[in-house]
């Protein structure tokens, strides 16, 4: 097996704010694998966390040690290469993407898209949230707007956490609920931007006007203080940035009522399908989210979606000039194709 690999720079048609800073543009990594013919893709965008972060360059190191190896590799054993590549320090991000493409290479070897495989059912999708950035109130009803110009909003995500505090929290959300088509339905992100004060505060107050849910309303190190939180709470909590792998997820499971999955967090489609089990074992709902990823990388969460109750897929949507195509928006669902593997094309390519 052979890897390639390659950098591109995807611009956000508007900046994103949340509770720990704005983001306008990433360089994130095409990576293509080769065995009989047959090239497998797989994304890795670099992202933070707070305190934990991946970087494009320790992303790229970690593709040149895999590489170093993947002579040995053979495509159609994922099982062997994530024994492998298990004891190397890699950033999950490298590892999501090599996962990515290897499914994406056994699809193509088989001729079947990956849902197809899995047995899923694309009826099963749920309609994915837009995303409304921290901003003034005014901001946040021109950024809805814009979304409703381009896309059938059926579900839309606000980002609070404002560093302004609960009350700028409280009237830009108030915006964007005017401004959301009657039906909406409307979940809060705080990126663990509130004290367990404002939490309660704020849950209150969100459950009053028929929120969803709210995701990630502590800090990750308020393990303590999530677990009050979740015991007083009149609506559901997510967890984003508390819960990366599958393993995660039964320590949280006494104190919320769901958590995300990212791929880039995971590291890679086969563990969000443990992730998803060992989550709905748990008796916890599961929601799909994404960084500042391309089409590539929320195509083949795509494939998956019909496992999920909640979906926060829209990264690509924000993208002036994202490289690929693959899964597309239907009635405010984001559906992957026919086509074999993932179903990506790289615009303007003959692969």
């Amino acid at each position: 097996m052979k890897l390639s690999i390659e950098t591109f720079t995807v611009h956000k048609r508007f900046a994103l704010t949340i509770s720990r800073g704005t983001t306008a543009e990433s360089q994130n990594v095409w990576l293509r694998i080769e065995q009989d013919g047959i090239s497998g893709w797989g994304e890795a965008t670099p992202f933070s966390l707070g305190e934990k972060q991946q970087t494009t360059e320790e992303i790229i190191d970690g593709f040149k040690r895999i590489s170093a190896i993947a002579d040995s590799f053979d495509a159609g054993n994922r099982q062997k290469i994530e024994s492998i590549i298990k004891v190397m320090s890699m950033p999950s991000a490298a590892k999501a993407a090599l996962d990515m493409a290897l499914h994406d290479w056994f699809g193509k070897k088989v001729g079947m898209p990956l849902w197809k495989l899995w047995g899923l059912q694309l009826a099963n999708i749920v309609p994915t949230s837009v995303t409304i950035g921290i901003n003034s109130p005014a901001g946040a009803k021109e950024r809805l707007r814009d979304w409703l110009n381009f896309h059938h909003v059926k579900a839309v995500k606000i980002k609070l956490g404002s560093p302004a505090g609960i009350v700028a929290d409280r009237e830009m959300f108030m915006a964007v609920q005017e401004t959301a088509h009657q039906g909406t339905k409307i979940s809060v992100d705080a990126n663990g931007g509130w004290n367990l004060k404002d939490a309660k505060k704020m849950c209150d107050w969100l459950a009053e006007r028929d929120v969803e849910y709210v995701e990630q309303p502590l800090p990750v190190k308020a393990r303590k203080q999530l677990l009050e939180l979740y015991q007083q709470a009149p609506l559901p909590i997510f967890v984003d940035e508390s819960c990366l792998i599958s393993a995660d997820i039964p320590k949280l499971a006494d104190r919320v009522h769901g958590v995300n999955i990212k791929l880039m967090k995971c590291g890679g489609l086969t563990e969000a399908m443990r992730a998803i089990h060992t989550a709905k074992a748990c008796k916890l709902k599961v929601m799909f989210g994404c960084y500042s990823d391309s089409i590539l990388a929320n195509t083949a969460m795509s494939h998956l979606a019909p496992l999920a109750d909640y979906l926060d897929l829209d990264s690509h949507l924000n993208l002036t000039d994202d490289p690929f195509t693959g899964a597309i928006m239907d009635n405010g669902c984001l559906i992957p194709n026919y086509l074999p593997g993932l179903g990506v094309k790289y615009c303007g390519s003959e692969q």
